[in-house]
């Protein structure tokens, strides 16, 4: 019996970014191909738990129809407060070969998505890749959107360009010590600031079209954490120092304590809705325009998507 994908990958490019995996920062080098497993845990085969028309993004988009989001399990952070614990650190998901992912991403279009959204997409890069190219030759149009925490390594991204058309990076931190605790992530600032420069050089400056759907551009995403305000001005200084206007910024205020977050009681708890107004004051004084904002209430684990293998 032949292992399709298996197959597909062997007909792959980009095969050797999975022999001595090195996709993100922590370059496991580990050969996936031979079920050699790093610190995200993904093997060679994509495992997906959801795919949806999801309505909970930025305006831009989800629009009046929904982002097709594909919401990949695994993930190369460890954050201790992770919403999305179920898919990222537990693995839950299901197998599915490059083919199907390029059929979903198909059947998305065909259901009225305003694009195709690749949640947590990093170390399947490789294999999302060859599923863009199967998709686009079998008429994917709408625009692809890489959905990731920007821990990433610089060489991954560049292999996206002209795959990718709108990037959704986080920036979550500026202090390392805050990366290290909360998710595991050693020199996370100086790496996410590297990949968003990148990102931002790919694209360009934002393009929306009639509707005010996004197109094509960057917009940068920082969840405030409690007690974290001086810390998120200084992720604010650092955008507005270096894109200005050129990139959205979208301020979120949905920090909800969930998974691991009770052992460490600074974060145990809701963001002040105070520090947040604060934070979007700065922005306003700084003179930035270009920025998303959420009102109260979003605050709330039914925010957080039934993993339950829907469309997939």
């Amino acid at each position: 019996m032949i292992n399709r994908g298996t197959e597909e990958l062997n007909n792959s490019c980009f095969l050797y970014m999975l022999e001595k995996c090195n996709l993100c920062p922590r370059k496991c080098f580990v050969n996936r191909l031979d079920g050699e497993l790093g610190f995200c845990t993904a093997s060679k085969d994509i495992k997906i738990a959801k795919v949806t028309l999801y309505d909970w993004e930025e305006p831009c988009i989800s629009g009046t129809s929904g982002s097709g989001t594909v919401f990949f399990s695994n993930c190369n952070l460890n954050c201790v407060f992770c919403q999305n614990h179920k898919i990222s650190q537990v693995g839950t998901g299901k197998i599915v070969s490059i083919t199907r992912l390029s059929e979903i991403f198909l059947e998305q279009q065909q259901k009225g998505a305003h694009n195709i959204n690749l949640v947590t997409p990093t170390h399947y890069v490789p294999q999302i890749i060859e599923a863009l190219k199967l998709a686009k030759s079998k008429g994917l149009s709408i625009p692809i959107l890489y959905n990731s925490n920007a821990y990433e390594n610089i060489d991954t991204i560049k292999a996206l360009k002209g795959f990718i058309d709108v990037y959704l990076p986080d920036l979550k931190y500026y202090r390392d010590k805050y990366a290290l605790k909360y998710s595991n992530a050693p020199d996370y600032f100086n790496v996410a600031s590297k990949i968003i420069t990148e990102m931002v050089s790919q694209v360009g400056e934002a393009k929306f079209n009639d509707d005010g759907i996004i197109q094509k551009g960057v917009i940068i995403r920082h969840l405030m954490l409690p007690g974290l305000l001086f810390d998120s001005k200084k992720v604010i200084d650092f955008l507005y120092t270096t894109f200005s206007e050129s990139v959205y910024i979208s301020l979120m205020n949905q920090y909800t304590p969930m998974h691991q977050a009770f052992e460490y009681p600074e974060i145990n708890k809701q963001l002040n809705p105070n520090h947040y107004d604060c934070l979007i004051d700065y922005c306003l004084n700084l003179g930035i325009t270009k920025c998303f904002i959420q009102e109260g209430g979003t605050a709330s684990k039914a925010f957080v998507p039934d993993f339950d293998l829907r469309g997939v």
